[in-house]
């Protein structure tokens, strides 16, 4: 009897220390997101310049959606998946780009840690949709220049928010089940992210419990959507392309190519960067390489998005026109303001690609040469040498 009571108050000691470990385990209530590094003067700068394109991309997407909803003629299937397209990446690039300004601004770099989780699960659910969407959206192209006359059947309205609403579902069902196993993981060693924002693969690093079973769920997730998704997408296309190259037409064999051209430039950007950054071997000297392509599907897809799927097409000019009042009244002068708006909608992208080269090189050649900005340099050197 007095041997069992000798052990109890050992069992109790042992459960009080393991009690007092977990809690130290899991102090951690903050993260530090490092960012592109010490920028020692770059802050106001790269405020300014994340801060115009963020501007830009939520002015282009708010624009789109508003035109899709108001103006009928847009109510197509194409139309009605690019609104949703717009939206998206509405609620993308504000995931990311607020937090980041404000570490720009106040120099203030932490987070909390249950807003690193909600922008973790939004990233997650932002990114997985739009692979999805970008699906949809090429075998929509697909039927209407492969199959037209079967479009108006496989492509009802009905249909539509059938395939759109299976998709937001498989969307919140891998954002839901990353963000549960994250959450139920213990961080206890150092805080720092080293990333621009609340990643899934720089928060593991942090993790000190066993992270082999989510890092295991996320591998088949990405390789159960993004693999498939961008095969798919990419086989429209090339069908589309076969079909194209049947046109007798050059004119039109043309703005079909140019078209096509542009959509392939956006989801090689977008597919490219996501399969670099969660499907390469994870090597360890590759931190800075993550974070370029983070940029490219983080902030220059939601920003050339709204330019090459909408605003150069005609039905979207015409509908901004109305929207303006700019309309004019005689079918006879017709072909004039049709020229004028390609012209325009081309000087909007030659004067976005300016802006961003000249920005790019202000940042590189003339502010203060810090010794511990140059993956930033690098970083922006990529602007101007790949445009």
């Amino acid at each position: 009897m007095s041997q069992h009571q000798s052990s109890r108050p050992a069992a109790l000691q042992r459960n009080h220390m393991e009690n007092v470990e977990w809690r130290n385990q899991t102090t951690i209530r903050e993260f530090i997101l490092l960012g592109f590094g010490d920028l020692q003067g770059l802050q106001t700068p790269l405020f300014l310049l994340f801060l115009v394109i963020y501007i830009l991309t939520m002015a282009g997407n708010i624009l789109i959606v508003a035109l899709v909803v108001t103006d009928r003629q847009l109510h197509t299937p194409m139309y009605f998946f690019l609104g949703n397209l717009s939206c998206l990446e509405t609620c993308y690039t504000s995931t990311i780009l607020p937090r980041m300004l404000a570490s720009f601004l106040t120099g203030d770099r932490t987070i909390s840690f249950s807003g690193c989780i909600t922008q973790l699960s939004f990233f997650v659910f932002m990114v997985t949709a739009e692979c999805l969407l970008l699906l949809l959206m090429s075998y929509d192209r697909y039927l209407a220049i492969c199959n037209p006359l079967h479009y108006a059947a496989l492509m009802s309205r009905r249909v539509c928010i059938q395939i759109l609403s299976g998709s937001w579902i498989i969307a919140f069902s891998c954002s839901t089940v990353i963000t549960f196993m994250m959450v139920r993981l213990t961080f206890c060693g150092p805080n720092r992210i080293d990333h621009f924002f609340c990643d899934f693969t720089p928060m593991l690093k942090l993790s000190c419990s066993d992270t082999s079973l989510i890092a295991l769920v996320d591998l088949i997730l990405s390789f159960a959507i993004i693999l498939p998704t961008l095969l798919l997408t990419l086989t429209s296309y090339v069908c589309i392309i076969a079909t194209i190259l049947r046109i007798s037409s050059t004119t039109g064999r043309q703005k079909a190519f140019s078209t096509c051209s542009s959509h392939l430039i956006v989801v090689a950007t977008f597919y490219g960067s996501l399969i670099i950054i969660y499907m390469a071997p994870k090597a360890g000297t590759a931190g800075d390489l993550r974070k370029l392509f983070s940029v490219f599907y983080t902030v220059l897809t939601p920003l050339a998005n709204p330019l090459i799927y909408s605003l150069r097409n005609k039905e979207v000019k015409e509908a901004l026109k109305k929207a303006l009042g700019l309309v004019q009244q005689q079918n006879t002068n017709s072909n004039i303001p049709n020229r004028a708006a390609t012209s325009s909608a081309g000087k909007d992208i030659v004067s976005l690609v300016a802006a961003t080269l000249c920005g790019s090189l202000i940042i590189i050649y003339m502010a203060p040469k810090a010794g511990t900005a140059g993956d930033l340099r690098k970083l922006f050197s990529v602007f101007y040498t790949v445009q």
